[in-house]
């Protein structure tokens, strides 16, 4: 069960579901260089055993069950009931036998201890309501020795295919000051801030990785407005403040702005991500 308290925070992600559905394989082709990152750092082989904090609509479960292959396994989790029964759906689709659901919130984990030989969080750790908890927790359900991994991002401003959109439209919209250590996609932006967080948590052998990438597709300015504006809840509450007058006017900054993101034809931002790692210390 998810608690009362969760549900404000989890509702937003429940409504962007069905457009992290609708985008899949954009989203799959995008941040794959992430996937393949975390999939690197925790070093995760054939016939492993891997845990998916936060797997949102699917990945890394779907991408990781082919590398662990038949004799393996993915527990992919989840605490939204949209984003799971998206997953649950297209693992059915690709007919991927060795992935299993749980939904459940990652400072809670159903598991026994030592049950993972790995475990891992896609662009989930910034959301969780108690990192240290959520750490925790993964360290102890990995065996003794055993990987916890997360990918965040880095710093907003290296990260354009965000703040192209978000710094044009925050000058129409009246944007509340937000508490520093509150949930949100640049949570752990700063360099060590969530490394420290797994030493809080007793992970022993923490690592830190710059991860530089494109995030690539072939697809127009008009798509990726499109996709994130719809994907968002953030920007679609915002989008929602803006007046019929003002909303062509930011469409146009913003197309100017990301315009050489967009030279070749096809979109390509830089991108900027940290992979944090760190291992269970012997019980």
């Amino acid at each position: 069960m998810i608690p009362e308290d969760h549900d404000k925070a989890l509702h937003p992600w429940q409504t962007s579901a069905r457009y992290w559905d609708k985008y899949r394989a954009l989203i799959t082709e995008m941040f794959g260089p992430l996937t393949s990152g975390l999939v690197e750092q925790a070093q995760i082989g054939i016939g492993q055993k891997a845990l998916d904090i936060g797997g949102g609509s699917g990945e890394p479960s779907l991408t990781i069950s082919r590398i662990v292959g038949p004799n393996g396994s993915v527990m992919y989790t989840d605490p939204v009931a949209g984003m799971l029964e998206s997953a649950r759906a297209e693992a059915s689709r690709q007919g991927l036998t060795n992935i299993h659901f749980r939904q459940c919130s990652a400072d809670d984990l159903p598991f026994a201890g030592c049950t993972f030989d790995a475990a891992v969080g896609r662009l989930s750790a910034m959301f969780f309501v108690d990192p240290v908890t959520g750490v925790r927790e993964a360290l102890r359900v990995v065996l003794n020795d055993g990987c916890v991994g997360f990918a965040v991002w880095g710093p907003k401003e290296a990260n354009p295919f965000f703040s192209s959109i978000t710094d044009v439209i925050d000058q129409f919209v009246e944007v509340p000051a937000q508490e520093p250590h509150a949930p949100d996609a640049f949570r752990f932006a700063v360099p060590g801030k969530l490394a420290e967080i797994l030493e809080q948590a007793d992970a022993k052998n923490v690592t830190e990785r710059k991860l530089n990438f494109q995030i690539e597709a072939a697809i127009s300015f008009e798509q990726f407005w499109r996709l994130r504006t719809e994907m968002s809840e953030t920007l679609r509450e915002k989008m929602a403040r803006l007046t019929p007058a003002q909303l062509p006017t930011v469409k146009q900054a913003v197309a100017d702005g990301a315009r050489k993101y967009f030279a070749t034809g096809t979109m390509s931002f830089p991108a900027e991500a940290l992979i944090v790692s760190g291992r269970k210390p012997p019980t």
